[in-house]
């Protein structure tokens, strides 16, 4: 059976509120986010939330007093006694002591540190849960999406856009809860204090200077936020492209496409570094804009302090302490600023993301779905009917039966639909019309896991990951012991290259399985479907990547393993399904001829025409193969390959 089942902690959750939001929107953002921060079954880190926030507390108490330690120790060097508590002589000697106040400036500095970096400490472990469980949320939606939907999208693109959203996610986490909050407390302690301290004249001058700050930096980020968009898209577009070029190595390298690959991506990267440039530049406005605007507010409550002094309403004390307080404010007003940036950049990064968890799976389980039962695998196709473009059918009501236990091969010339007829058994897509079943089970009905833990599929492309050779056979069914491993790799003729090879089963394949020849990557793929062992085998062209003598043994293997299974065989060399039970003979995406091979030939029809074409073909590889071993040069302008030949190539997509 499929493996379907997640880690425990980590059961997919409902889709977040605001990820119907597709451009920035930080409310969606933080509402979508929220379930992350104070998960609903994780009491543990709930009170890892609720300790932060007492910290935050004690540390902006902390953060209060310095300024006033500050003033007292100025006081207490200036011989001005300003100590503004009416206590008794220990009490005011305590206060008026330099020694004193100047070692409590110091602790108090190093408790606000301190508990600053507490809070951090113990509130990582609720951030870093949440990115960790909406990015697997988020791996596991994109796996819940139809194959249209990747076949639209570049890889390249997606894994930034996963990558980007996990550390634009990371951000918003930490800024909120660790920058945001608390520096909305300090500035509204702060003004309380200097209120308080002083008059409502610093109270204006300050607010007034936090309003304009803030004012400012709204408007200068709003402006740098479609910079950052078209810097992302330009980097997204670079790496699309690298991508994309070093996976078709092999075909830059057969077309001499070097310098125009680069080419390709020097433009991308040129894009790129207009958009960061103008990113910097912007930056830097804001950063000067943000300076000059504090700046003003912190000389003009300097300003009315030093006026003070010299009137005698104030002590010198107070006017280093308005500057400590000003400065203080500063710190938090600075990370507004940028809290707001990252903010406003990391919602622009995720949006992307959250745009694809938006997106609803075209295929999809029913509500009340039931695992399917297969007894004896028989298949049926009832008047079905498909699409990938409504205004280009693929199959037009196509009917037909896999009975119990036989071998039924589809065969057709290219973009006849022979491809789409396994994918849509498999449920990467749904028909348009009709229905297909299994023991009589509409498809549609039962489990996307149940139904394709029933099949198994040897496709005519085959990609494996990027890890050993029996990672890769074992993939077919993860609890295999490794002598059920090394017998499916013997089955599929695959066990003397493994012995041959230094590393035995540990030998990496490469990305994609690129280490490996055609031939030995489709042993490879044979391997795990005969490991998984299903009822149903669906071989799309199997043995196209072997040569002859390979194809001879694995194709005895196969039948082998077909044998009393169900099997639907996609075929574009005919000569491997002369045995099938019956052959149909798919044109135009309906049904032209069907019957058994001798019966096709005697017809004198489509599936005769192109079988005496392919023996032509055969024959004529034959005597060129003769004539290189006599010596003789074989014709170097041979007839033009027609496109109903159907050896000219192997079938596209349909």
């Amino acid at each position: 059976m499929a493996d379907t089942s997640y880690p425990a902690a980590l059961e997919p959750p409902p889709p977040p509120r605001g990820t119907t939001v597709v451009r920035s929107s930080l409310l969606g953002t933080l509402a979508g986010l929220w379930p992350y921060i104070w998960p609903g079954d994780r009491a543990d880190l709930k009170a890892r939330v609720v300790w932060a926030m007492v910290l935050l507390v004690f540390a902006k108490v902390a953060t209060l007093v310095v300024p006033f330690t500050f003033k007292w120790a100025t006081d207490a060097l200036t011989g001005e006694g300003s100590a503004p508590v009416a206590a008794d002589d220990w009490a005011v000697w305590l206060i008026a002591s330099p020694l004193i106040m100047t070692a409590a400036y110091g602790l108090m500095r190093v408790l606000m540190a301190g508990l600053t970096q507490l809070r951090d400490g113990i509130f990582a472990k609720v951030a870093m849960h949440a990115v960790r469980r909406l990015a697997y949320f988020t791996f596991v939606h994109m796996h819940e999406l139809s194959l249209r939907f990747h076949l639209e999208r570049k890889t390249g693109g997606l894994t930034r856009v996963l990558e980007r959203g996990r550390l634009g996610i990371e951000v918003i986490v930490r800024m909120v809860i660790l920058q945001l909050v608390p520096t909305v407390v300090e500035v509204a302690l702060l003004t309380a204090v200097l209120f308080w301290q002083f008059d409502w004249r610093y109270v204006a001058v300050t607010l007034a200077t936090v309003v304009v700050y803030m004012v400012f930096t709204y408007v200068a980020t709003e402006w740098r936020i479609e910079i950052r968009r078209a810097m992302n898209e330009s980097d997204t577009d670079a790496n699309t492209k690298a991508i994309d070029s070093l996976l078709n190595y092999e075909t830059v390298k057969y077309f001499g496409a070097e310098a125009r690959e680069a080419s390709r991506y020097d433009g991308s990267m040129e894009r790129y570094e207009r958009a960061s440039v103008r990113t910097y530049t912007s930056l830097a406005v804001l950063n000067i804009g943000q300076a000059v605007i504090f700046t003003a507010g912190l000389t003009a409550t300097m300003l009315m302090c030093a006026i003070g002094v010299r009137r005698g309403t104030n002590t010198v004390g107070d006017f280093v302490m308005i500057n400590a307080m000003m400065i203080q404010l500063y710190q938090p007003l600075n990370f507004m600023g940028m809290v707001y940036r990252e903010i406003k950049q990391a919602v622009v990064d995720i949006e992307k993301m959250f745009g694809v968890l938006a997106k609803n799976p075209e295929v999809k389980d029913r509500p009340g779905a039931l695992p399917l039962h297969v007894e004896s695998g028989a298949i049926r196709f009832e008047d079905v009917a498909f699409s990938y473009d409504p205004n280009r059918p693929i199959l037009k009501g196509v009917s037909f039966e896999v009975p119990a236990g036989k071998t039924v091969a589809i065969v057709g010339p290219s973009g006849a639909g022979k491809s789409t007829i396994s994918r849509l058994l498999f449920r990467l897509y749904d028909v348009s019309g009709g229905r297909i079943t299994i023991d009589g089970q509409d498809i549609r009905d039962v489990t996307q896991g149940s139904l394709r833990a029933a099949i198994g599929m040897v496709p005519q492309d085959t990609v494996l990951f990027n890890d050993t050779m029996r990672y890769n056979i074992r993939y077919g069914r993860w609890d295999a012991s490794d002598a059920e491993v090394e017998e499916a790799a013997r089955l599929a003729r695959i066990d003397g290259f493994i012995a041959r090879s230094p590393k035995g089963y540990d030998t990496e394949v490469g990305e994609r399985g690129l280490k490996l020849s055609g031939g030995e990557k489709q042993r490879v793929a044979i391997a795990r479907t005969i490991l998984k062992g299903p009822p149903i085998l669906v071989l799309d062209e199997a043995t196209s990547a072997l040569d002859s003598h390979t194809e001879q043994e694995i194709q005895a293997a196969l039948e082998g393993v077909s044998r009393n299974r169900t099997a639907l065989v996609i075929a574009h060399r005919l000569s491997t399904v002369v045995g099938a039970d019956e052959i149909i003979v798919l044109d135009g995406g309906r049904i032209a001829e069907r019957g058994t091979h001798g019966e096709l030939l005697a017809q004198g029809g489509l599936y005769a025409s192109m079988w005496n074409r392919q023996r032509e073909a055969d024959a004529a590889r034959e005597k060129l193969a003769g004539m290189a071993e006599d010596g003789v040069a074989p014709n170097r302008n041979p007839p033009p390959v027609t496109d109903d030949d159907p050896l000219a190539a192997p079938e596209a997509a349909e």
